[in-house]
């Protein structure tokens, strides 16, 4: 399977965007957010997966505004040099804010509903997307910063998974802890926790990546987004 790159307009410029299509063409939508390595390989392969399970998938080149179309590996030290800078100079409430515009470039391709996902970088986009965008549903995987941004969780208004690594070396157990006890009451929110688990367990290909669990997180977001999207 393979896509296509398209783009997505907002008030002040446009910028690129993977997208992969099931074999019907059309259904429901799911936003595919980046980690800190641009829409790489693996975020291509994150949606044509979920093209492969009926979903139309858009992977929006959210760090246009610092510099377009990066797409780089985990795998040398200048890779990752350049991935905490570009991180640095990320502003996740614009970045927010482009989500919804590709949230709304995607729903006119689908049967309506439209949902997120993300992972590290994009963890944290997809529940900041939960708070303030008009999102279906959204799933996280080990997203950093949350536990710094608990005040938006009275913004959620559909509902939001998110998947905690219990070793995560970019979030403290204090921080994770402090994550579930914040979000604990909202019954829109569900957190599954892997305890023996680092960041990016689900990165195929990646150092800390675990077969067993990155099938079980998958299993359990294609179930939410069959729920909640159709």
């Amino acid at each position: 399977m393979s896509g296509e790159t398209i783009e997505i307009k907002t008030d002040d410029g446009s910028f690129s965007g993977y997208l992969a299509k099931p074999a019907s063409g059309t259904g429901p939508g799911i936003v595919v957010l980046q980690e800190i390595f641009g829409v790489n390989q693996v975020m291509r392969d994150i949606c044509d997966w979920l093209a492969s399970e009926g979903y139309v998938a858009l992977s929006p080149d959210l760090f246009w505004r610092i510099e377009p179309g990066v797409d780089i590996t985990d795998k040398t030290d200048a890779e990752w040099q350049k991935a905490f800078d570009l991180m640095g100079k990320f502003d996740p409430d614009q970045g927010t804010r482009d989500i919804q515009a590709t949230i709304d470039t995607l729903r006119p391709m689908t049967g309506g509903k439209v949902g997120a996902v993300g992972y590290c970088l994009g963890g944290l986009l997809a529940y900041l997307t939960a708070c303030h965008t008009t999102s279906d549903a959204s799933v996280g995987y080990y997203g950093v910063n949350i536990a710094n941004r608990l005040d938006e969780a009275k913004g959620i208004r559909a509902p939001l998974m998110l998947h905690v690594a219990g070793k995560d070396e970019f979030v403290p157990p204090e921080a994770q802890e402090a994550m579930v006890e914040g979000l604990r009451d909202n019954a829109l929110v569900t957190i599954h926790r892997y305890p023996d688990n680092d960041h990016a367990f689900a990165r195929v290909g990646g150092a800390h990546y675990d077969k067993k669990n990155a099938d079980e997180a998958n299993s359990r977001t294609l179930d939410f987004f069959r729920r909640h999207l159709g």
